[in-house]
Parts: C-alpha cells; structure tokens; sequence
C-alpha cells in the first residue's frame, strides 16, 4: 500500500450523496404552495334549480355592472387561489409539508457531513502513511460507498414519503371544498359555480370567494375543537 499512498487521491463527489432527491429538494423551494399547483386548472361547479326566473336573462354587452342581486344572472364564481391561501385546513397541510420539506433537506445535509468528514479522514491518512495495507484502505473505500448509497436510499424513502403525503393533503382539501361547494349551494340554487382563473372576464359582483373562505373555516375550525 505504502507505494501507491502518496499518489493516490480520494475522489468525492458531494452530490453523490444525494443524487437526483438533493434536487428535487432544491426545486421545491420554488413552490408557493404544493396545493395551489394541483387545483390551478379546478373548475367547481355546482347545479341547483333557480326561483329567480329573470336572473337567467343574459345582460346586455353594454350594460353597467350593478350590485342589485336581481339583475345579476344566476351564477357565481371563486377565486381558487384565494380560498387556498385562506383556508385553514389548506394552510396546516402546507405547514406540513414545509416540515417535512426542511426535514428532508436537514437529513440530506447530516448525511453530506458524514461522508465528507470520513472522506477527509481517508486523505489524511493518505498523506500521513496511515494506510498499512491495501486492504485497510479498500475497506474504507468500501465504507464511503456504502455512506452514499445508504444516503441516497434514505432521501429517496423520505421524499416517496413526502409525494404520498402531499397527494393526500391535496386530495383532502379539494374533497372538502368540493363537500363545501354542494351544501352551500343547496340554499342558494346557482346553476353553476366556476373559478375565476377560467374565465378571460367575469363581473366581480359575482365573487362569492369570502363568502366561501368564511363558511369554510368555520366549519374546519369547528371540527378542531370538538
């Protein structure tokens, strides 16, 4: 081993470590919110019979926006990104995955460390003679390898994790809201209910967003606390 130590060099690559997960990681640092991609292409529609015949009527292309209910047509629309942004049940789902997000990047960093510490252990015996066989130092090399894979195997557990979880979480909020959509409109008997982020205009006294918001985290929050 003494022949070859003083030529020999440790190659270590730091994103080995963690291979593609490392940057998958870094490219979830540009989502806003994991739930507001999923829903941007949502439309919530929902049907119900009308008593207000003449809110059916279509108004005029140069008719002034009103806010008298009775000449608007019977239909209303939400703003998707707004409700997400709002909702409680939305925001404690995206609290978690940035928890699990920092979690994820917080164990590819512990692992980084690991094998960069003993890949500078291995140089320094290198350079100090350290190595008394060839065999000690191919058991180390052996050791830095099985380091990375097992970082990358942890990392890739992690984010197969992190995936379920936020299909779950998107699932569970836009079950909700579709849930919430149907009762309410039960009362109110739009024929539809679209998303704002459909449409190319849509006259503003139909925004029932608010509305939608208030309703919504009332009833989440009253789950909470029972």
């Amino acid at each position: 081993m003494a022949r070859n130590q003083e030529n020999a060099t440790i190659i270590y690559h730091p994103e080995e470590v963690t291979g593609k997960q490392t940057i998958s990681i870094n490219k979830m640092k540009k989502l806003n919110s994991f739930i507001l991609v999923a829903f941007a292409a949502v439309v919530l529609m929902a049907t119900g019979c009308s008593n207000n015949e003449s809110a059916k009527e279509s108004k005029p292309a140069n008719a002034k926006t009103t806010k008298n209910v009775e000449n608007l047509p019977n239909y209303r629309y939400v703003d998707l990104d707004s409700i997400l942004n709002k909702y409680n049940l939305a925001k404690d789902y995206n609290e978690e995955m940035l928890r699990m997000q920092n979690n994820m990047e917080s164990a590819a960093k512990r692992h980084e460390n690991k094998i960069q510490n003993f890949a500078s252990t291995m140089q320094n015996k290198m350079q100090n003679n350290g190595y008394l066989s060839e065999a000690s130092y191919r058991q180390d090399e052996q050791t830095i390898a099985n380091m990375q894979n097992e970082a990358q195997r942890n990392i890739a557990s992690l984010q197969n994790n992190f995936q379920a979880a936020a299909m779950r979480g998107q699932q569970a909020v836009m079950d909700s809201i579709t849930a919430f959509i149907k009762d309410y409109n039960k009362n109110r008997g739009y024929d539809a209910i679209f998303q704002k982020a459909s449409t190319l205009y849509i006259n503003p006294d139909l925004d029932i967003t608010d509305e939608v918001v208030e309703g919504l985290n009332a009833r989440y929050n009253k789950v909470n606390k029972k």
